[in-house]
């Protein structure tokens, strides 16, 4: 490592294949805490490339224990995190109101690092219990029309790094990796990133793949649709800057979109939003990404048939039963 860490301090870049090898020298504990500390802070202090993000990706992928969920065609919905607003659950929340509106989900989550409340620590307050089986999966999916995949269960190459993460509480690319990283490959994926430099190399990554994908960032910060402004929608067929007004809404303050301060906060807004208690401001938002998602797998169907399904998979108690059900599961 000591070489590498001298290379990459003379503001040199990784190939993809050496950035893929680091990363499998990771997972097998071969770096010091201290090594690993400085090689996450390299990314921190500069931008990553597209080929050390893709060769990280490759080795994740590579190491990942598999699911596989192919009897259904799945969708993701994951953010990056990392962009210091600390709002609400929104993208879980919308995991369960696609859910809710018939497509199926295989969520891909971990604990917040530079969060109060990430969707891992939202769903096991509420009483999910972690699973790596992928039969007990495959239930879930069945009944509930979602499964939870934790990462840590599914990503041992993670166990050397996570401490590490843990301790500095900063976004590292790590929280670049997380979405491109579902261990179950789902065919459809919406994902949320904090720049639009980044949308633009997970675009790049993207288009050769086989995933039907929306990548969106919000031009006021936001890893997710926030309605709190214009937002970025690469995908498919092209980029598209979509206003909150073009899907038929009101703008919203970013103080609606508080998360609170603690994991309990956070697990009561959630729960009282699927019961469908939420504001006007928390169900358009939630409806707003959840119909994306919904879109995402429906493409014949329109933005705005796909943004009432959603509100009405919130408004019908289907969103709730789904979370229900996978407890009970």
């Amino acid at each position: 490592m000591k070489e590498d860490l001298e290379y990459l301090f003379d503001h040199k870049t990784l190939t993809r294949d050496r950035a893929k090898a680091l990363l499998v020298n990771i997972a097998e504990g071969q770096y010091n805490s201290s090594q690993l500390a400085s090689f996450l802070t390299v990314f921190i202090m500069r931008s990553i490339t597209v080929e050390e993000l893709g060769g990280f990706r490759d080795a994740l992928l590579e190491l990942c224990v598999k699911v596989d969920l192919s009897d259904h065609e799945t969708i993701d919905l994951c953010g990056t995190g990392g962009d210091g607003k600390d709002t609400f659950n929104i993208s879980t929340l919308s995991s369960f109101v696609t859910a809710g509106a018939g497509v199926k989900v295989a969520k891909h989550g971990n604990y917040g690092v530079s969060s109060a409340c990430g969707s891992s620590n939202v769903i096991q307050y509420l009483g999910y219990d972690f699973t790596g089986d992928p039969d007990q999966l495959r239930k879930q999916i069945d009944k509930a029309g979602i499964c939870f995949l934790h990462a840590p269960m599914f990503h041992p190459a993670m166990k050397n790094i996570a401490p590490i993460r843990k301790e500095m509480g900063v976004k590292t690319f790590f929280n670049m990796l997380g979405p491109m990283v579902n261990p179950s490959f789902p065919k459809n994926q919406v994902v949320g990133v904090f720049s639009l430099e980044l949308a633009r190399k997970y675009a790049y990554l993207y288009q050769n793949s086989d995933k039907r994908y929306s990548i969106i960032h919000a031009l006021d910060g936001y890893d997710e649709i926030s309605l709190t402004g214009n937002f970025k929608v690469i995908s498919n067929s092209g980029e598209q800057l979509i206003s909150p007004e073009d899907l038929g809404m009101d703008r919203v303050r970013a103080a609606d979109l508080s998360g609170g301060t603690s994991v309990e906060e956070a697990g009561k807004i959630f729960v009282e939003i699927l019961k469908g208690n939420g504001t006007k401001t928390q169900n358009d938002v939630v409806a707003a990404n959840a119909g994306m998602a919904i879109n995402c797998v429906n493409q014949d169907k329109s933005m705005s048939d796909c943004i009432e399904m959603a509100s009405e998979s919130i408004k019908s108690g289907a969103a709730y039963k789904c979370l229900n059900t996978l407890l009970e599961v």
